[in-house]
């Protein structure tokens, strides 16, 4: 005859094999029902963007070309250019915050333009020059360099990438290089796919290595309310 204790244990263990089994079917029936739905936003994604490729280059390339090496006036003719826009007004953010921003070992500053779910526009750069990598990231990047030289490198290669002013550096989703800016270079730096997962590699050096909390707790409030203001607006 089995003892009390004996009894208790085969319960106990019972009723974890099926609470284990109720949380793999909640996570189970969750992936089903997220999945087509993912799929479809993914097969829609080009319905969400408000920024123009083309228009984006041709803002960076007339910055560069009206003031020259003044980094400054070129930023502001960017915003001021697009939140001239009617379309656009209200998704630029004209308040020039700047903050520093640690990831893949490379380390700037950043001004956030806008920030949205599948979309962000920010200027980033440094006077003293950086070096890293650049992530494996949920979404192409453009970088439009305004001052400054850029380098990227890729295995198996034996010469850099070299992008000067006026040049765009697409980093596809998906790739990966190693990149470096050896002196004072400024972009205009523009993302579109799905940004939320690439806010892990803008944190993790901050969590991991710098241990900044003040600037991580400022990037995480821009940047959170540059989102939720624009999901409040309809901007996805």
């Amino acid at each position: 005859m089995p003892s009390k204790s004996s009894s208790k244990k085969a319960a106990n263990s019972s009723c974890c094999a099926g609470g284990m089994g109720g949380w793999l079917k909640f996570f189970a029936v969750l992936l089903g029902v997220l999945t087509p739905v993912w799929y479809l936003l993914e097969q829609n994604l080009e319905r969400f963007y408000i920024f123009d490729l083309d228009q984006l280059q041709d803002v960076a390339a007339r910055a560069v070309d009206t003031h020259g090496n003044d980094t400054r006036a070129m930023v502001k003719f960017i915003v001021d250019e697009l939140a001239g826009q009617v379309s656009l007004t209200s998704f630029v953010n004209r308040d020039e915050e700047w903050v520093f921003n640690n990831a893949g070992g490379a380390m700037g500053a950043m001004y956030i333009i806008h920030a949205s779910i599948t979309e962000y526009l920010i200027i980033f750069g440094t006077a003293v020059g950086t070096e890293g990598h650049t992530g494996r990231h949920t979404a192409d990047d453009y970088f439009h360099i305004l001052s400054g030289t850029q380098l990227a490198y890729v295995p198996g290669e034996f010469e850099p990438e070299v992008y000067p002013p006026k040049s765009v550096h697409h980093l596809r989703r998906g790739d990966v290089k190693q990149y470096k800016m050896p002196e004072s270079c400024f972009a205009l730096e523009y993302a579109r796919g799905w940004i939320p997962p690439m806010l892990f590699f803008g944190f993790a050096d901050g969590l991991s290595s710098t241990l900044d909390l003040p600037t991580l707790w400022r990037t995480s409030w821009l940047t959170g309310k540059q989102m939720i203001g624009n999901l409040a607006r309809g901007k996805f």
